[in-house]
C-alpha cells in the first residue's frame, strides 16, 4: 500500500495575514461562496448586521465565558500522542488509535461541539485566545486588499479564526505532545493547530475520514494515511502533497465490511441529506417515489449537522421512517438498508462498501457541487437525472441487486480485494507506531 513521499519544501512559520488566509482557505473557494442561501444561513447569515449579531454573541458566549469556565482534563496531555476531534465523525475515525495505545488522548478546543462524545473528550484551553483580537482590524483590511468580496462576505470567520494558533502553540509548548494525529484538514481550528505543529516542530499525521474534495487544502501533513487512490490523486490537484502518503483503506468500517449486504431485491432505501439539499426539493423527490413505489420503505437521515426543522415532513409523510445522526452510526444506519440515495455526500462510498446500491440525485441546481466527490465521473453510484429516472433505478434494483456491487469502491478503497480488506485499522496502527519509532 506504499507510494512514493513527496516532501516540498514549505515555511514553518506565517506572517499573520497569510497565515489567516491559510487557515481560512476552504471558507475563501468559489465553492463555498456558492452554498445556497437558506443552507447558508445557519452558517454565515447573508445580512452583515445578522453576521455582526453572530459575532458579538461569539465573543460574548464563547470567549468571555472560557475564561469563567474551568478546564479539568480526564488525562495527562504532557508527552502523550494527541488525537485531534472537531466532530463526532472525527472521534469516530480516530478512536481506534485511542484503543490501540495507550499513549493515545482524545483533544478538542475548549467548547468544541463533539455531539455525544464531548464529555470524554479532553480539552485546549482558549481563554488566552481573547487576548489576540487586537490583529482583527488589521487581518480584516489586510484581507480586503486580496479577497475584497469574500473577507467581507465571511468576517465573521475571520474574526472566529484570530487566535487559534497562537493559543495552539502555547499549549504545544506546555505539554510537548509526541505527536499530533488529525482527522480534519480544512477546518479553521485544525489548520490553526497543524500550522502551530510546524512552528514548534510536532511530528503530525493525518487520517481521512471522509472522501476529500480537490477544493481542500494542499496535504501538508509529516504522515498522510488516505483511503485509496481517489483521495491522493484529488489531493494532488490541491498543491504539492508533503510527506509520506500511505493508502490504508477505510479503518472506521473495517467491522462493517464483514458484514456486507448480500440481499437480492432492495426492499429498503435510506435517503442522506445535508444543508446543501434544499428541503422543497426533498419532500418533493419522498413523496414521488413512496407513491410511484409504496412497496419499499424509506428512511430519511439529516446529516447530524443540519439545524433545519423537518417536522413540515414528519406531518406530510407520516409513513416516513428517520435515522437521527446523532445518536445512529452512519453503518448501522445503513445496515438496515438496501440503497442509498443522496446528493453530495461521503455517505455513497460508505454504503457502496457494504455492498448497498447507491444512487447519485442532486437535489440542488447548483454547478459547482455537482458531483462534488467525482462519485459519478468514476462510476462509484448510478447517476438519475429526473425523478423519473430515480424511479427506474429502484424498481430495477427491486428486481434484482448484484452480489459483487462493492467493488466499485476498490478505486476508493486500496484495501477492496487485497489481503488487507477489513484490516485497516491494523496496517494503520503498524504504520503510525512505526513512525513513532
Amino acid at each position: 500500500m506504499k507510494t512514493p513521499t513527496l516532501t516540498p519544501s514549505y515555511p514553518h512559520t506565517l506572517k499573520l495575514i497569510p497565515r489567516l488566509r491559510d487557515i481560512l482557505q476552504l471558507r475563501f473557494t468559489d465553492m463555498f461562496a456558492s452554498v445556497p442561501a437558506a443552507a447558508m444561513a445557519s452558517i454565515s447569515p447573508a445580512n452583515p448586521l445578522k453576521r455582526l449579531a453572530r459575532v458579538l454573541g461569539y465573543a460574548g458566549l464563547r470567549l468571555v465565558g472560557n475564561i469563567f469556565q474551568p478546564i479539568r482534563n480526564p488525562e495527562t496531555l504532557q508527552d502523550a500522542v494527541w488525537l485531534y476531534v472537531v466532530s463526532a465523525n472525527n472521534y469516530n475515525a480516530l478512536e481506534f488509535i485511542k484503543q490501540a495505545r495507550p499513549d493515545a488522548v482524545l483533544v478538542a478546543g475548549q467548547g468544541k461541539n463533539i455531539g455525544r462524545y464531548g464529555s470524554v473528550v479532553n480539552r485546549l484551553s482558549l481563554r488566552r485566545k481573547l487576548l489576540y483580537y487586537w490583529q482583527f482590524p488589521y487581518v480584516f483590511l489586510g484581507l480586503l486588499r486580496t479577497d475584497e468580496r469574500k473577507a467581507w462576505r465571511f468576517f465573521d470567520f475571520i474574526f472566529y479564526a484570530i487566535g487559534y494558533y497562537e493559543v495552539y502553540r502555547r499549549a504545544l509548548r506546555h505539554y510537548r505532545p509526541r505527536a499530533v494525529i488529525f482527522s480534519n484538514d480544512h477546518n479553521d481550528d485544525s489548520r490553526s493547530l497543524l500550522l502551530a505543529c510546524r512552528a514548534e516542530g510536532v511530528p503530525t499525521a493525518y487520517i481521512q475520514h471522509a472522501s476529500v474534495s480537490v477544493h481542500f487544502p494542499p496535504l501538508g501533513f509529516d504522515l498522510s494515511l488516505l483511503e485509496g487512490q481517489d483521495a491522493l490523486d484529488k489531493y494532488g490537484q490541491c498543491g504539492p502533497v508533503h510527506g509520506r502518503v500511505e493508502l490504508v483503506g477505510m479503518p472506521k468500517a473495517d467491522a462493517f465490511l464483514k458484514e456486507k449486504n448480500l440481499r437480492p431485491r432492495v426492499t429498503r432505501v435510506g435517503l442522506a441529506c445535508n444543508v446543501h439539499d434544499p428541503l422543497p426539493a426533498i419532500a418533493e423527490a419522498l413523496a414521488f417515489l413512496m407513491q410511484e413505489l409504496p412497496e419499499l420503505v424509506f428512511t430519511l437521515r439529516p446529516h447530524p449537522s443540519d439545524p433545519r426543522d423537518f417536522n413540515s415532513l414528519r406531518c406530510t409523510l407520516p409513513q416516513l421512517q428517520w435515522s437521527d445522526a446523532r445518536q445512529e452510526n452512519v453503518f448501522a444506519f445503513l445496515q438496515g438498508h438496501d440503497a442509498l440515495i443522496a446528493a453530495d455526500t461521503s455517505t455513497h462510498l460508505e454504503a457502496t462498501l457494504l455492498n448497498l446500491v447507491s444512487i447519485y440525485y442532486q437535489f440542488s441546481a447548483n454547478p459547482l457541487i455537482h458531483d462534488y466527490y467525482g462519485y459519478v465521473a468514476h462510476e462509484l453510484v448510478d447517476h438519475a437525472q429526473s425523478l423519473p429516472e430515480l424511479r427506474d433505478f429502484l424498481q430495477q434494483y427491486q428486481r434484482e441487486k448484484p452480489l459483487t456491487h462493492f467493488q466499485r469502491a476498490a478505486y476508493y478503497n486500496a484495501t477492496i480485494g487485497t489481503e488487507y480488506e477489513s484490516q485497516s485499522q491494523a496496517l494503520a496502527i503498524k504504520i503510525i507506531t512505526d513512525w513513532l519509532g
